[in-house]
């Protein structure tokens, strides 16, 4: 029977996800759902788009999500091709927030210190990625839902940003909401996948923190048989 993994924040970590990948050996039956957020803090954000774009080209079943990273990529890209000017006569200002947030790391892992010269193909893949997956069981994203909406799909914004939400089940089919972006510890992920009872899990463990004790690790987690596999960071 085909499973479904579920990968949360990457984060230019690719030597950790290729490892975690060694420890799955997926299936080209298998579903691969990435919860967004593959650039960013990490050394190799180029390479972890290359390596999933290449699943996909292999015929692997890749379901990529946006996270609010790629958003600050893509804003930052097209900002930089505005001939206006913004607030204060400064043109840059989401490219100063995004290098806050990684966006260098980003940038030095394609080699360029413009980020004109990123390859076009990168911008527009971002570009298409879904916001969200509804199963069965779960709804899939990559930061969370707005409860206070009577239709929490309709608000995308928060699918990419919110920090804090509350589960309101009535609202989603009583379905579980998988998501990522907000990093939680090794304890905190186990004990929420074990309780049947919770309707959300966050998977994010913060691959990029490996210095914070019960964070830096890089989850997969199979819906089916709820088997969470753990590979801790390699490179940072």
């Amino acid at each position: 029977m085909p499973k479904q993994w579920v990968f949360p924040d990457i984060h230019g970590c690719s030597a950790t996800l290729e490892a975690l990948m060694s420890q799955i050996l997926p299936d080209k039956k298998d579903e691969l759902i990435f919860l967004g957020d593959y650039v960013d803090r990490g050394p190799d954000a180029k390479g972890v788009l290359d390596y999933i774009m290449k699943l996909e080209e292999d015929g692997y079943n890749v379901i990529a999500l946006k996270g609010n990273h790629e958003e600050f990529f893509i804003n930052a890209y097209e900002e930089a091709f505005e001939k206006r000017r913004g607030l204060f006569g400064s043109k840059k200002m989401v490219r100063k927030e995004w290098f806050l947030h990684g966006g260098k790391d980003t940038l030095k892992s394609f080699g360029v210190n413009d980020i004109r010269k990123v390859p076009k193909k990168y911008i527009s893949w971002m570009k298409a990625l879904r916001i969200y997956l509804v199963l069965d069981n779960y709804i899939i994203v990559h930061a969370g839902l707005n409860f206070k909406n009577d239709n929490p799909l309709e608000d995308t914004y928060s699918m990419l940003w919110t920090k804090e939400f509350t589960v309101i089940p009535e609202k989603i089919d009583n379905k579980i909401v998988l998501h990522g972006h907000t990093p939680v510890s090794h304890e905190f992920i186990v004990e929420t996948i074990e309780n049947d009872k919770d309707n959300f899990i966050d998977l994010d463990n913060g691959v990029y923190m490996s210095k914070r004790n019960g964070f830096g690790n890089l989850m997969a987690f199979e819906l089916s048989s709820r088997q969470l596999m753990v590979q801790p960071n390699i490179e940072m």
